[in-house]
């Protein structure tokens, strides 16, 4: 500290001007701890008494230089300046400061100090007492305060400053003490508008999210909330609400989620907000209704648990098969009685829209349908049926190793299903195996071929043998289980796995020579003679033609010529019942004739070919419409 003080000045000073400075000191500080901590004034306080003991003591004067106050202070060339010392005291004062340093521990002395602030500050000149070190210590720690936070300073402990030194008769002496800082200037007005902004601002946004004041789902409000949590707190009341049974009901009390009851919530909470949002106030205070809904499983089984005696069971149809008969039968469902879960669901509906939580309700009995009923039955019996009629194993649409009725139905179990009101069906998968461990001896088979008759063109002309494709049954390892899953979806009819053998078919090219000079008839098959007959053909008046003919049509038996049909024919005859024609040019044919001819080989018929029955019989059943007949002689 730089000090100012002299003697000279100190005589000037008064004792009431000491009394102003220390209260104008304190109430500097006073107002400096209203924007301090609570134990910064404690500390303030208990450092007080000392000073004010030290200032009774002397009497200290004061001089304050400042640009606005106490004419009589000496000027300043600045407020940020140190005031000059006299040129002949200063260097003195300080040497003598530093040779008495000592004797300040033995006694009191005052002290004047001063410190210049930042620039701008105010520059203050206070009286302090040179306390002992006894006195000194005893101060509490003074707060800082510089830069508007409180910093907490350790305690001081007086000491002789090195500028200025006590006088001998006991005057005190002074120096400048730092100004205090100003206090900090307050916001309250900036942060009350941001808070209001930013509520407003709050505000706007949960108006675009919440659903108006005053709405109100079935009598559920679900005003100032998110659709979400509307959702929520309809679910909640509607499971809290609470049917009690009266009369016949003997009080018994059920919720509506013991009954199943169940709502829409989420779709009525997002339409009420849709409908209802908060920012457009014309949609505020308003009400919408919602349907409830009870699944009926879930409702009779609650309520016959509360109230069994409003209940008596029903009957459910069965499915049984009669061994007279080889088919299955079904006997009809009995209905039940209990609570009509109807009326259970306006009550709650009606409690629900009133915003009541319990709900009173005089049971309503209602018939109770079988869990199977009779329908179910006889829908089962027909499938069962059904697969009795075709269970077997098949080859393509051949039912090649069928399943007797009686067999098949003790293949099957017919379990009820109350729980899905249905039968479940399932087969004997063990049993089944025995019947396919048997298939290869009832399905195998060899191929039998086949031929087909042809002119020498290879025209086929007809089929002489139907050809047959062999088979061979293949893997049958998971057959049996197969059938099994078939069966216990309503098919039994399955396929069995063979291997097809394709049959050979052989082209038979046929044709017949009939040579008039040898009197006989020879059948060529693929260029190839395979029979030569005798035959007898017409006589030179009606002779045989000859050329190159196709037989052209077949007649079994036959009365010939024209007095058969014209007793007033001329020139005709008449034979009876000639066999096996076969038919290759106009009115000539080959045919039988054992019944009127004793022997062939010489021309003798009125132009047809006469053969023995036999003979004529192969040649009907070998040849074929379109086989190739040559005549010459």
């Amino acid at each position: 500290m730089t000090n100012l003080a002299t003697e000279s000045q100190a005589g000037k000073a008064s004792e009431d001007d000491a009394v102003r400075a220390e209260q104008a000191v304190e109430e500097e500080q006073s107002e400096t701890t209203d924007t301090t901590a609570p134990d910064a004034v404690d500390e303030t306080d208990a450092e007080s008494p000392a000073l004010a003991e030290a200032a009774e003591s002397v009497a200290p004067a004061v001089e304050v230089d400042s640009r606005t106050e106490n004419a009589e202070a000496e000027p300043a060339d600045d407020a940020g300046a140190e005031p000059e010392a006299e040129p002949d005291s200063e260097p003195a004062d300080e040497a003598e400061s530093a040779d008495e340093a000592p004797e300040a521990a033995d006694e009191p002395e005052a002290e004047a100090s001063v410190t210049t602030s930042d620039a701008g500050a105010e520059t203050v000149a206070v009286a302090t007492a040179v306390l002992a070190p006894e006195a000194a210590t005893a101060l509490a720690p003074a707060a800082d305060f510089s830069g508007g936070t409180h910093t907490e300073t350790p305690p001081r402990t007086a000491t002789a400053v090195p500028t200025a030194t006590a006088p001998a008769d006991g005057s005190p002496t002074f120096a400048w003490a730092p100004a205090e800082p100003k206090p900090r200037k307050k916001h309250t007005a900036v942060w009350v508008g941001a808070a209001a902004g930013v509520a407003v601002v709050g505000l706007v946004v949960s108006s675009l999210v919440l659903i108006a004041p005053g709405t109100a789902v079935a009598g559920v409000p679900v005003g100032w909330l998110t659709p979400g949590a509307a959702a929520g707190v309809i679910e909640e009341r509607l499971a809290q609400t609470t049917v009690v049974l009266t009369g016949a009901g003997e009080g018994a009390e059920v919720t509506a989620a013991e009954l199943g009851a169940a709502v829409d919530a989420q779709a009525l909470a997002d339409a009420a907000f849709a409908q209802h949002p908060m920012w457009n106030p014309t949609a505020w205070f308003a009400e919408t209704d919602a349907e409830i809904e009870l699944d009926p499983a879930t409702a009779t089984e609650a309520l016959r648990e509360v109230a069994p005696q409003l209940y008596t069971d029903a009957t459910d149809a069965t499915v049984a098969f009669d061994a007279a008969t080889a088919s299955y039968v079904s006997t009809p469902a009995a209905a039940g009685t209990g609570i009509d879960v109807a009326a259970v669901q306006d009550a709650i509906q009606a409690a629900f829209e009133a915003g009541e939580t319990r709900v009173q309700l005089d049971p309503v009995t209602a018939e109770v349908a079988a869990d199977i009923s009779t329908e179910t039955a006889d829908g089962t019996v027909a499938q069962l049926n059904g697969m009795l009629d075709t269970a077997g194993f098949y080859v393509g649409e051949e039912r090649t190793v069928p399943i007797d009725r009686a067999t098949m139905a003790a293949w099957l179990t017919v379990t009820p299903d109350p729980e899905n009101a249905s039968y479940d069906i399932s087969a004997d998968e063990a049993a089944i195996q025995t019947v396919v461990d048997g298939l290869p001896a009832a399905v195998n088979r060899a191929a039998e071929n086949g031929a087909v008759i042809t002119n020498s063109a290879g025209k086929v002309l007809r089929e002489e043998a139907t050809g047959i494709s062999g088979r061979e049954v293949g893997d049958t390892s998971g057959l049996a289980s197969d059938f099994a899953a078939q069966v216990a979806a309503g098919n039994a009819v399955v396929q069995t796995p063979v291997t097809e053998v394709a049959p050979v078919v052989s082209t038979l090219a046929r044709t017949i020579e009939v040579d008039l000079s040898n009197q006989t008839a020879t059948l060529f098959e693929n260029g190839s003679p395979i029979r030569t007959y005798t035959i007898s053909s017409g006589l030179s008046g009606t002779p045989t033609p000859t050329g190159h003919f196709t037989v052209n049509a077949y007649t079994r038996v036959q009365d010939m010529g024209a007095l058969c049909y014209n007793p007033a024919a001329v020139n005709s005859y008449c034979t009876k019942d000639v066999p096996w024609i076969t038919w290759f040019a106009p009115d000539i044919a080959f045919h039988g004739a054992s019944a009127f001819r004793s022997r062939l080989g010489v021309p003798q018929s009125h132009g047809c070919v006469n053969m023995w029955n036999d003979d004529a019989k192969f040649v009907y059943d070998w040849t074929a419409r379109g086989t190739e007949v040559w005549v010459h002689a």
